[in-house]
């Protein structure tokens, strides 16, 4: 027996517990793990709060990311004892994921840990730090580069908005952090920020085009925002989008795309084939400085989830929450 998240639905609604679970209630799969470190997303306080139903059957355990040890192993991969880590794929949502402390998945789903990280650390990055990650190299595929101009992030106190601003800084960008917090503007500047604006410029609707102001952009919040974000965007600069908090909408216009050559980079982690998952992997090893973690980051265990979760969605929560379900 072992101890997990549980989300079952019935004719009133979503319930989420701390549940004793059994390994043969595991789903399908090759390679089964004792889990370290989970995570705690925003994804998976969607799951856990039925706010918005991206769970796609039940029971379900969330968790879209992992790190621990294989226990059993039928693919050619993967040995027992060896550390692996694993980022979306649809554990959690169609698969159950890592906010437990056994999990059977399949091996090419799975990443060999990288050697520049502990369990603890690949968790502290985890989904938030890899789409990051993914991010910043699709604006480095555009073109965008530091002597270019500034770069904007949105959401800039969450997970994504978090790593983007540590990795970006550390390359040499100057960064401009849009967030609805300003209370934690020394927080960002803690991360490399070099500007603070509201979100309240960039969240109502706008012009078709704007002052041109940045070269490039990282979205993780969508809807008027990204319209706003394109719309503002200098000529041929790039956005990468990789998120919804405003709304999936895109109330926005061609206009940046035909008169200024703007690039709209979509960014998907959750199927990403496996070579991108390890370059963006290989590139965290060595553009994100670890003295970062401890500050993006904070460790809860396993039966503080639920609140934690319901935290996250009435955002009250900063950066990345790492779950050990050794606690």
């Amino acid at each position: 027996m072992f101890k997990g998240i549980l989300i079952n639905k019935d004719d009133t609604g979503y319930h989420a517990q701390v549940a004793s679970l059994d390994e043969q209630q595991l789903p399908a799969g090759d390679v089964t793990i004792r889990v370290a470190y989970s995570t705690l997303n925003y994804k998976d306080a969607l799951a856990i709060t039925g706010r918005v139903p991206v769970v796609r059957s039940f029971p379900m355990v969330p968790g879209i990311d992992l790190a621990g040890t294989v226990e059993h192993s039928s693919h050619p991969d993967f040995s027992p004892g060896a550390e692996v880590l694993l980022n979306g794929w649809g554990v959690g949502e169609g698969h159950w994921g890592g906010l437990a402390q056994v999990a059977r998945v399949q091996g090419d789903w799975l990443l060999p840990l990288p050697k520049a990280f502990t369990a603890a650390q690949a968790m502290a990055i985890g989904t938030a730090g890899y789409t990051a990650m993914l991010a910043v190299m699709a604006l480095e595929k555009q073109g965008v580069t530091h002597d270019k101009g500034d770069v904007l992030v949105t959401g800039a106190n969450g997970g994504v908005g978090s790593f983007a601003i540590a990795i970006l800084a550390k390359l040499g960008y100057r960064v401009i952090a849009s967030t609805g917090r300003l209370g934690e503007s020394e927080y960002l500047k803690q991360l490399g920020a070099s500007e603070i604006i509201d979100r309240a410029t960039l969240s109502e609707p706008g012009r078709p085009l704007a002052k041109e102001r940045w070269a490039g952009a990282i979205d993780s919040v969508g809807s008027h925002t990204l319209a706003n974000v394109c719309a503002g965007t200098r000529y041929g600069g790039a956005v990468a989008t990789c998120g919804l908090a405003q709304g999936m909408d895109f109330p926005g216009s061609v206009a940046p795309f035909i008169l200024r050559g703007v690039t709209l980079a979509g960014i998907d982690s959750v199927m990403r084939p496996r070579q991108d998952r390890l370059d963006a992997w290989a590139r965290l090893a060595t553009d994100l400085d670890p003295q970062w973690l401890s500050l993006i980051s904070h460790e809860i265990g396993l039966g503080e989830v639920l609140d934690t979760a319901q935290r996250l969605m009435d955002g009250q929560v900063r950066g990345r929450v790492v779950v050990s379900l050794e606690r």
